[in-house]
């Protein structure tokens, strides 16, 4: 006779009390993770979170109250959770789980690692971690009503970077600056617009209009005469937007009419841009302040935040709001800046006022404050029951690969409606290793295609090895027979190289690079492939970045169920037969809405892994097919 402790196998249950178990994230699936994971009898629990609690956090995060706001989200957790069970022996770290500290060692002290994170460079390291270290990871995401759940073992499933995520959707800098066309457009330039004035200045966000516009071919000598901007009102002068902005005092009129006025007569300039585009209309401080009444302010009804303002409303927002955040620069002192978060009022009224009245100006629709916010921050609002659902899933994958019943291991996926069988949760097969992954390969390597003469080290560093392969701490040597050291994670030792280029250093088409991140423990081949030019804007290639997957296997295309090898479920055969509202395409080049299509998947090849939400929520995407109607419009799309 079977002997139970509670609902488990008391052999079972043993395994849960002595298991230690690691939990990266204590946001909005992390609480749920962590209150579950105590009642279900897991006695040692270690939980690591760098953020501080918000009040936005408190509608979904129940392990925090409004005292506790300010405080450590791993700390209060562990705190709260003891409350469940006392006798619980758990661990806190408030710090980022990237910190060189929690090395490979660190992992190998844990039988499970969960991950509840918001970020997909956290996530990309924590993989690599968990490979390294040979421990089993289950990985888990949401995204509004979506969710999945997956598991991670070295050799027997894909890894998370074993599939190519899309990467976050970038615009080039003349369409930002000189011709938008989407509302994303006018909301990136805002967010550009207060760095420039108020934050740190970057080269790449520059918000004047580009004279270097190829597909303007004017003559600026000819034509500078008709751009008719007032001294009194701030000229049009080449000199930092920042330099000019302290000049006037960041007077909010002269900085207005030099935005919204002078800069779009500047614009207007450049026949070429406007031959079949319509073009942008100036705004005079002025003029817009008599046409401001209080009739005209508010278009629609509804909460405050969800309410379009008029172009006088705007105008008053953008006043208002450069004010406040003058003083806070005040406040902080000389050369000091601010740090963009949607989460602070002040700086989110700037964004949503600039980029509304530059909306207006090229002939868009405007948008509230709800909708600029949840574009400008990436945001799909989390939903609590969700997190709770995928929680609970984590940890019924916990108890399969605790009983060594690894086979019995899924990935689900969970529905905003119930799919054509019915079902709310989908389970799949864990898919094999990708034989070309240049993570979990058993000789990672890749080809990246750039310019020798334009590289320079420094960006072979930050925006290849780390930004793109997310290595934290690379080592990188030339394979030229005297093991030439170009990077070395040891301060000090390689600064001189980093302003110099490539072919510098002799790496010319067809040179091997090793790179080895030892904190993760982790080597990758990168070979050279020179290439004089390369597409606008583009520094470097990855070569096949998004390789084929490879075929199912026989016995993947079997009916599958989770937990039961006899029920029937759907087929993850690559040939199985794709229903028509099946798939969502979550990135999209439409103009972005507040509504998404209602989704059921059952087809386990067509992964959707959910895109990294404000949650943490990882996820994958599946493509649309149909087009939801105007009126369902529960969730907003996180925009890539």
């Amino acid at each position: 006779m079977v002997q139970l402790v509670g609902p488990l196998r008391k052999e079972l249950a043993d395994s849960v009390s002595s298991c230690r178990a690691l939990v990266v994230g204590a946001g909005g699936i992390g609480c749920e993770l962590l209150k579950n994971l105590v009642l279900t009898g897991f006695k040692n629990i270690e939980v690591i979170d760098l953020d501080t609690i918000d009040v936005s956090n408190l509608n979904r995060q129940f392990l925090f109250q409004k005292k506790h706001v300010g405080k450590s989200k791993a700390q209060v957790a562990k705190e709260s959770v003891l409350r469940f069970c006392p006798s619980a022996n758990i661990t806190a770290y408030h710090d980022s789980i990237m910190n060189p500290d929690y090395n490979v060692e660190f992992f190998r002290n844990f039988q499970l690692v969960m991950n509840a994170l918001d970020n997909r460079a956290a996530r990309n390291h924590v993989n690599r971690m968990c490979l390294a270290a040979d421990i089993p990871l289950i990985e888990s995401g949401t995204a509004g009503y979506l969710g999945q759940v997956t598991v991670i073992k070295k050799g027997a499933t894909e890894c998370y970077e074993c599939q190519p995520k899309p990467t976050q959707k970038t615009f080039p800098g003349c369409t930002i600056r000189n011709t938008p066309s989407e509302p994303i457009h006018c909301i990136v330039w805002a967010k550009y617009l207060f760095n420039q004035l108020f934050g740190e200045e970057d080269a790449d966000q520059e918000v004047s209009p580009d004279t270097a516009d190829p597909e303007a071919a004017w003559n600026p000598e000819e034509t500078a005469a008709r751009a008719t901007a007032s001294d009194q009102d701030g000229d049009i002068k080449r000199v930092s937007t920042k330099e000019w902005a302290r000049s006037t005092g960041y007077d909010p009129v002269k900085l207005f009419n030099k935005l919204f006025k002078d800069d779009i007569m500047y614009l207007l300039t450049m026949d070429k841009l406007w031959k079949k585009r319509k073009a942008p209309v100036p705004l005079d401080w002025a003029e817009v302040q008599q046409l401001v009444s209080s009739q005209d302010e508010v278009c629609g009804t509804g909460l405050k935040d969800q309410q379009v303002l008029s172009v006088g409303g705007y105008s008053q927002l953008f006043q208002h709001s450069v004010e406040t955040l003058r003083s806070q620069l005040d406040e902080k002192g000389d050369g000091a800046q601010l740090v963009w978060d949607k989460d602070d009022p002040p700086a989110m009224d700037f964004v949503t006022a600039a980029a509304n009245l530059r909306m207006h100006i090229f002939s868009m629709s405007m948008k509230s404050r709800f909708d600029v916010k949840s574009m400008a921050g990436n945001i799909i609002p989390a939903i609590a029951t969700t997190n709770a659902v995928i929680a609970g899933l984590i940890v019924l994958e916990a108890l399969k690969i605790l009983s060594s019943d690894f086979q019995q291991c899924r990935t689900i996926f969970l529905n905003k409606q119930p799919n054509p069988r019915k079902k709310l949760l989908v389970p799949c097969a864990l898919d094999r290793p990708n034989a070309n992954c240049y993570v979990c390969a058993s000789k990672p390597e890749v080809t990246v295609k750039l310019n020798v003469h334009k590289t320079i080290v420094q960006a072979l560093q930050d925006r290849i090895l780390k930004e793109k392969f997310g290595m934290v701490a690379p080592d990188v040597q030339i394979e030229d027979g005297k093991g030439t050291i170009l990077i070395s994670s040891e301060e000090g030792e390689t600064e001189a190289n980093n302003n110099k280029f490539l072919s510098d250093f002799g790496i010319r088409n067809g040179s091997r690079l090793q790179a080895d991140d030892f904190l993760q423990d982790y080597t990758l081949l990168v070979n050279v492939l020179h290439c004089e030019e390369l597409p606008r804007d583009v520094e470097f290639e990855v070569v096949g970045d998004a390789p084929e997957k490879p075929p199912s296997a026989p016995e993947e295309e079997k009916s599958i169920a989770n937990g039961n090898k006899d029920a029937a479920q759907p087929s993850t055969s690559s040939k199985a037969v794709v229903e028509d509202d099946d798939v969502l395409l979550v990135d999209s080049d439409e103009e972005p809405s507040s509504s998404t299509p209602d989704v059921s998947t059952e087809v386990g090849s067509l992964k959707r892994k959910l895109h990294d939400a404000e949650t943490g929520e990882s996820a994958s995407k599946r493509k649309r097919l149909d087009q939801q109607t105007a009126d369902d419009d529960d969730d907003i799309i996180a925009l890539d």
